[in-house]
């Protein structure tokens, strides 16, 4: 079978012959999953992104942990096969993709786990790394009464997905991101062994994949702290006009104590202007509520800013009076806001277009300058789509995991979330990406891009700065052929190295 999946990358008339041997190599390999033909068209070959296509051999659908287990061991015994783990498909720039390789369909995993453990006085969830985000939510809180301290904004991610990256939302500022809120992982390595870790059992794999990129293991299990969940929320919107203001006061309620501010923060940044999806009708909550501009002082810019809170009290906060919307709605629908939002953006057909988004942190020191630059000037009319920023706290992330972030306490995460057209606007947007990127290093800011995409080895060495050789050793120790994760494009396949050196 080897010999003959050799052949299959190597002869280009071989594409005729994959329909026909599908099913015996899946018979060789003893899956227990299925097998399908990576044609151009499937759902292997594209991402939410839509910037690429690239043709998987095949795309693997395992019926649980050994069945990826087979297929990372078989590619460890060819010399160029990889391996890509793919979730709900919502990478941007072809992360999840392996071109010519074998992409394995998560969410084939997504009920094999599903346990609720009261342990110690504290509640956990072990769930499958393929189960979606939404269906941990309802079956926790239906069930239990429980629910994940920490979020994505956008639920339909899968476990593995958010964790190999960071997993960040409004309550990241108060229990950590997602990487903070697991105690045990179950994964499977470059080597193909499947391994249980946590921080005190193979602790270097344990730290090493959370935000890892998929670069160390594929997630197939994972344990999640959990707490009580409310039944009803308060959900809060305020405006300023002066981006000082804005920070000043987000800053004021993620460094407060638990129980003396809100449990969830988070902000927007919208154009001065009626536009309806850029602009002030993006600010209400309740539908039936006008945005009033006549409260905007006139010597307001071409942006403000919303903050948005969940439970709290607003007391000393300087937002624009008479600009502020609130709703009480229940603790799922509140957590599900996102998923409601896209079923709207999919009846305007602009769900399945390209999504040249852009995500970084960006140091406290260096957010003013990177608001009169970039949402003052480059972003000034919008993006065709939500611009996030609002802080968080380096305190309640782990230094221990694969995740880099900026200096100092306080930064902040900026999300240019782009729902384009096809065509010209595509490549505008990427183009505007790009100048942002470099702009932030030309100007000396102190940044990370979140979900990064490099296509050079100074780049990610740049990213990852001074933790680049842990990143490489532990690249060495848990796939030293490089199978995992192609698509990312910080390691390549070299059928001459055994073990991945300090070089590509």
């Amino acid at each position: 079978m080897i010999a003959y999946l050799g052949r299959i990358v190597h002869d280009n008339d071989a594409e005729s012959k994959l329909d026909d041997d599908v099913s015996s190599i899946s018979k060789s390999l003893d899956l227990q999953g299925s097998i399908e033909n990576g044609d151009v068209s499937s759902l292997a070959s594209k991402d939410f992104g839509g910037l690429y296509s690239v043709k998987p051999l095949f795309l693997i659908k395992p019926s649980g942990a050994e069945d990826i287990s087979r297929v990372v061991k078989l590619a460890s015994r060819t010399s160029n096969l990889t391996v890509a783990a793919r979730g709900n498909g919502h990478s941007i720039n072809g992360q999840a993709m392996a071109e010519g390789g074998l992409v394995i369909d998560m969410c084939s995993t997504e009920k094999n786990h599903f346990e609720f453990l009261p342990i110690n006085g504290s509640h956990y969830i072990d769930v499958s790394g393929g189960a979606l985000w939404e269906d941990v939510l309802t079956r926790c809180v239906s069930r239990y009464g429980y629910a994940p301290r920490s979020w994505t904004d956008y639920l339909s991610l899968t476990v593995g997905g958010t964790l190999s990256n960071a997993g960040v939302s409004g309550q990241a500022f108060r229990y950590g991101p997602q990487t903070s809120n697991v105690t045990e992982l179950e994964v499977v390595t470059g080597k193909g062994e499947l391994t249980v870790c946590s921080e005190t059992l193979n602790s270097e794999l344990f730290f090493g994949v959370l935000g890892g990129l998929g670069q160390f293991g594929i997630i197939t299990r994972a344990r999640i702290k959990l707490q009580q969940a409310p039944d009803m929320v308060r959900w809060i919107r305020v405006v300023y006009s002066e981006f000082e203001e804005f920070t000043r006061d987000a800053e004021f309620l993620v460094t407060q104590k638990e129980g003396e501010s809100f449990d969830y923060v988070e902000g927007f940044v919208f154009c001065n202007n009626d536009d309806p999806f850029n602009g002030w009708p993006s600010v209400p909550l309740d539908p039936g509520h006008e945005f009033n501009p006549t409260h905007i002082s006139q010597t307001a810019g071409s942006v403000l800013y919303c903050l948005e809170a969940v439970n709290g009290l607003l007391g000393r906060l300087r937002f624009v009076e008479g600009l502020k919307s609130q709703v009480d709605v229940s603790y799922t629908k509140f957590l599900l806001r996102v998923n409601r939002a896209e079923e709207q953006v999919k009846a305007n057909g602009t769900w399945d277009g390209p999504h040249p988004w852009l995500n970084l942190f960006v140091s406290k020191s260096d957010v003013v300058n990177f608001d009169r630059t970039v949402f003052k000037t480059m972003l000034k009319d919008g993006v065709g789509g939500p611009m996030l920023i609002y802080p968080l706290l380096r305190s309640k992330w782990d230094d221990r995991t694969s995740v880099v972030l900026p200096e100092g306490e306080i930064f902040y995460i900026v999300a240019l979330l782009r729902f384009v057209p096809n065509g010209p606007s595509v490549e505008k947007s990427v183009a505007q990406n790009r100048e942002i990127v470099n702009w932030c290093i030309k100007a000396g800011l102190d940044f990370k891009l979140y979900l990064p995409h490099y296509q050079s080895k100074e780049d990610w060495e740049r990213h990852f700065g001074n933790r680049w050789s842990r990143f490489v050793e532990r690249k060495a120790s848990f796939d030293p052929m490089a199978i995992l994760a192609p698509g990312q494009n910080i390691f390549r396949r070299d059928p001459s190295n055994i073990i991945i050196s300090r070089e590509f």
